[in-house]
């Protein structure tokens, strides 16, 4: 793996995005090393930007881990190339978000609970679809962050974020 994640502390999660307009194999080798730092921090979305490029690229995942309850659907891979919301719901939600550029950190945002979305695949083919309550909001998430938004800057209480401490039990 070539790219490391960008921590909150790096200005650089402030940046625009670039649109992708060429399709070639640095456009599937970027897609590769999302999917790897994704993965490797145990995230459900990531942004190019979070990996230091500013491209507009976002890529997500969710399966359900095994013996752990989870309200979650599992969501299928996808990475979307210059993605863009075209509609939103008139139906908002409140939750919990975490962001793997602020490890440990937690804070309730509200975004819309369904969304359009048009985007380009890695072959550069056009695509709409409607994403809803988990995927949706990954996908403004991820969408923010390539517009310089991070979801501190959307929390329902400005300035209250929250963490999970791990108890161990001592032997």
């Amino acid at each position: 793996m070539s790219k490391r994640l960008v921590l909150c502390d790096n200005p650089l999660l402030r940046k625009s995005s670039q649109p992708i307009t060429e399709f070639n194999k640095s456009v599937a080798l970027l897609a590769k090393d999302l999917l790897e730092v994704m993965r490797k921090n145990n995230g459900v979305g990531i942004s190019a930007i979070q990996i230091g490029v500013a491209k507009r690229m976002i890529a997500y995942e969710y399966k359900k881990p095994k013996n752990i309850k989870s309200n979650w659907p599992n969501l299928p891979l996808k990475v979307l190339i210059n993605p863009e919301i075209i509609k939103v719901s008139k139906k908002s939600k409140i939750d919990e978000e975490g962001c793997l550029s602020f490890p440990t950190l937690f804070g309730e945002v509200n975004r819309p609970y369904s969304v359009r979305v048009r985007a380009l695949d890695l072959k550069g083919k056009l695509q709409e679809f409607d994403a809803k309550d988990l995927e949706a909001r990954v996908i403004q998430h991820e969408i923010d962050h390539l517009d310089g938004i991070l979801f501190i800057d959307r929390l329902v209480t400005p300035g209250k974020l929250y963490t999970y401490e791990t108890i161990s039990e001592e032997p």
